[in-house]
């Protein structure tokens, strides 16, 4: 006998519900977020007379300690329900818009009864993996951080000190930070020698020592200058921003040196460090969202749909609609696109299609989609085979393909 669990779960609880092939309700319970709530799902199965291989289990998300610990158990035949199908199948119970955490359960259950040819069961990915992707979206987060702290730092500075934002290449630079921290006001960077400026750049390791002359003379040059009162209700905040970014780009740099190590232990490595265009973030960035199940993704365009890279066919009649896919996985679509954009500094024919699609795109980040969709495609056939990409391979390829056929 099979039996389908249905799972509605939140923050502190989780409703479940016990289902038969035939529909009929076998158990329905409550269980809280703890360990002794977990196992509850286990009795409850073992008082049903029901094996674990005979369980089908169905969730919203791929990313909560109650799917790490069905994994472990030996349920194989977990099922991961987009929020949008359990959403839209609401109805099917019920005409008004009324409805709970156990008749969500309810319908997740009968989800799985009813529509099992169109689910995928989830396999749990490899360790390496998980830890490669917890990284990446510290890495992330670090970076937004990064970003808002040195937005609100340029403001501050242009109020008072803006001959600091042209010194060296960008705010979200250690050196950067360091100079603010230490020498804060305008008063203070005037009173600054050759030698100590020298000692300065060699206490925090700049490598471009040689420039050493050509800032200084940047900070003695006339610019205009703040009010006295103004430059001492600004610096401390540009001091206590500067200590934030400190730590914040000194972290980003420890994570990104971690993420190499781990990335180069994963037997995939070699796949993603072959793209063109991908780095030390991008290439176990894209190994994080493809992970290590290849029956996950059976085609190109799970992939493409997941990532937002490829558009929405709406065809009733004789009305016919593309339209940009907002349902998809925003991080993985951003990366996409990060990737086929630095693409363009490396592969031949990644220049040539976005050449060709630029002049019919809406715009630059429509033409860096279409770009992306391509790569996805590439990519996906890539890691289905274990291969490594190989541009003039794909150039030939491209090119046979172009050809006309003889008859």
């Amino acid at each position: 006998m099979k039996v389908y669990i249905g799972i509605d779960w939140s923050q502190n609880k989780h409703d479940l519900c016990f289902l038969n092939q035939a529909g009929a309700h076998l158990a329905q319970l409550i269980i809280p977020h703890t360990p002794a709530g977990f196992w509850k799902i286990d009795e409850t199965r073992k008082k049903l007379g029901v094996g674990i291989d005979a369980c089908q289990i169905g969730l919203e998300t791929a990313h909560n300690i109650l799917l790490d610990f069905l994994w472990d158990q030996g349920y194989s035949q977990v099922f991961v329900l987009h929020p949008k199908m359990v959403k839209s199948s609401r109805g099917r119970f019920r005409s008004s818009a009324a409805r709970d955490d156990t008749s969500d359960a309810l319908l997740i259950a009968d989800i799985l009864r009813t529509d099992q040819g169109l689910l995928r069961a989830w396999q749990p990915d490899t360790s390496l993996t998980r830890q490669i992707r917890s990284r990446i979206k510290y890495t992330q987060f670090l970076t937004t951080e990064i970003v808002r702290l040195t937005n609100r730092q340029r403001a501050v500075l242009l109020r008072y000190y803006p001959v600091v934002l042209d010194l060296f290449s960008s705010l979200n630079t250690l050196i950067t930070q360091h100079f603010v921290r230490e020498y804060p006001t305008p008063q203070a960077a005037a009173r600054l020698s050759r030698d100590e400026f020298e000692n300065f750049l060699k206490k925090h390791r700049y490598p471009k020592k040689g420039l050493s002359p050509r800032i200084l003379a940047q900070l003695q040059q006339p610019y205009p200058k703040a009010a006295a009162g103004v430059i001492e209700a600004c610096y401390p905040e540009a001091q206590s921003l500067a200590r934030m970014l400190l730590e914040m780009i000194s972290a980003k740099k420890k994570m990104l040196k971690e993420l190499g190590h781990l990335f180069n232990q994963h037997p995939d490595h070699e796949v993603y460090a072959s793209l063109p265009g991908t780095g030390a973030f991008l290439q176990p960035a894209l190994l994080s969202k493809f992970g290590d199940d290849r029956a996950r993704f059976p085609t190109a365009g799970c992939v493409q749909a997941l990532a937002g890279t490829s558009p929405v066919t709406i065809s009733s009649g004789k009305r016919r609609r593309v339209q940009f896919r907002h349902s998809c996985d925003h991080e993985f679509r951003h990366i996409a696109q990060q990737w086929a954009k630095s693409s363009l500094r490396t592969s031949i024919w990644a220049n040539a299609y976005y050449t060709s699609i630029r002049p019919h795109c809406e715009s630059e980040s429509h033409a860096f989609r279409c770009l992306a969709n391509r790569w996805l495609a590439i990519l996906w056939r890539l890691w289905q085979d274990c291969m490594l990409y190989d541009e003039t391979y794909h150039l030939r390829q491209r090119t046979l393909r172009s050809q006309p056929r003889i008859t």
